[in-house]
């Protein structure tokens, strides 16, 4: 038998990977971005600078030898693509319509909705301890990010289209890499040129109807190039571990474990941008670690008791067939019996 292939990077690696780029990307383009920065509001043309880098990295590996191109049919990547465009562009405009608090509210409805998707999709079903830990976090989420709620009908058909295009596009994630048999860097490698070739055309004129400006007329200094640069080669890792993570768990606990991220930009806004931390935030934050931790927890308690049951399981089938062996054994002997007192 040959040794199972043990994968490049650890569960917690993954984590890891993409906690930490996902908090860089945020600072870089928080820099990158803002008027005090270098004002490049062009946030879904550089979705797709993102990926264009991704779709680049990804053929190089291929055409190295490092990573295996597996056959899926294109008109899934197609279907997948245009949901997670779709998914990026919801979420760009539902935070120029509407207001940052409901813009945090409709983040966190993701991870109900992934909840409910998982369950009419695969029939997946869920523990009270996982659902109250949930609750915890999102309620956790909410209390330190959550401040003026103001909704508009634009704003919430266009919240209502990014919460579902995302939860959708991170479940496809999990479903691609088990249907297909295919890696987490293989099936980004797939994805990026699509995304990258539909974003980059059509996203100028997002960004024109959201900030009406034109990338044409903007003035790429030095600063702002090297910050572009940078970010797109966060957002590689922030993509490859978005695939790792969901590939590896499911999409609610990629929703869940990732508010992880909210809670280092917080603090991360603190100590580098001198922004407020009140003690509601700080409250909040303590909430949704606490919620985090129970949640993981609870997973790991059902994972235990699904092998306890699988393993017992397997030793009453194996006791039964030992008494039907021994049951054959007896039958055999009673009837060699029979036929020698006949013989006799």
């Amino acid at each position: 038998m040959e040794s199972e292939k043990k994968p490049l990077v650890s569960n917690g690696g993954a984590w890891a990977m993409n906690v930490v780029s996902s908090v860089g990307i945020i600072m870089v383009n928080k820099q990158l971005m803002s008027s005090s920065g270098y004002a490049f509001t062009f946030a879904t043309t550089l979705t797709g600078f993102h990926f264009m880098v991704t779709a680049l990295v990804g053929y190089i590996s291929n055409a190295a030898g490092y990573s295996a191109s597996k056959k899926v049919p294109i008109w899934e990547l197609f279907w997948f693509s245009i949901v997670a465009n779709m998914s990026i562009t919801g979420m760009n405009l539902s935070l120029m319509l509407n207001s940052v608090g409901f813009y945090q509210i409709s983040k966190l409805s993701m991870i109900p909705v992934v909840c409910v998707m998982e369950w009419v999709l695969h029939n997946k079903h869920y523990s009270t301890r996982v659902i109250m830990s949930v609750v915890v976090v999102a309620f956790g989420v909410g209390v330190c990010t959550v401040t003026d709620v103001e909704i508009n009908g634009k704003g919430f058909i266009c919240a209502c289209v990014a919460v579902f295009c995302t939860s959708l596009q991170q479940i496809t994630i999990g479903s691609f890499q088990k249907k297909y048999n295919i890696g987490s860097f293989e099936l980004l490698s797939k994805t990026a040129p699509i995304q990258a070739a539909s974003l980059l055309i059509f996203g100028p004129f997002v960004d024109y109807y959201l900030n009406k400006s034109s990338l044409l007329n903007y003035h790429f200094t030095g600063g702002a190039s090297l910050f572009i640069l940078l970010s797109c080669s966060l957002a590689v890792f922030c993509n490859l571990s978005q695939y790792l993570c969901i590939g590896r768990f499911s999409a609610t606990s990629f929703q869940v474990l990732g508010h992880m991220k909210t809670v280092c930009v917080l603090i991360l806004g603190w100590i580098l941008f001198d922004s407020a931390l009140t003690g509601k935030n700080i409250l909040g934050m303590l909430l949704a670690v606490v919620g985090m931790i129970i949640y993981s927890w609870a997973v790991e308690s059902e994972k235990q008791t699904k092998m306890s049951s699988h393993v017992s399981g397997e030793s009453l089938a194996q006791e039964e067939d030992v008494k039907l062996l021994k049951e054959r054994v007896n039958r055999i002997t009673e009837s060699d019996l029979e036929l020698g007192q006949a013989k006799s």
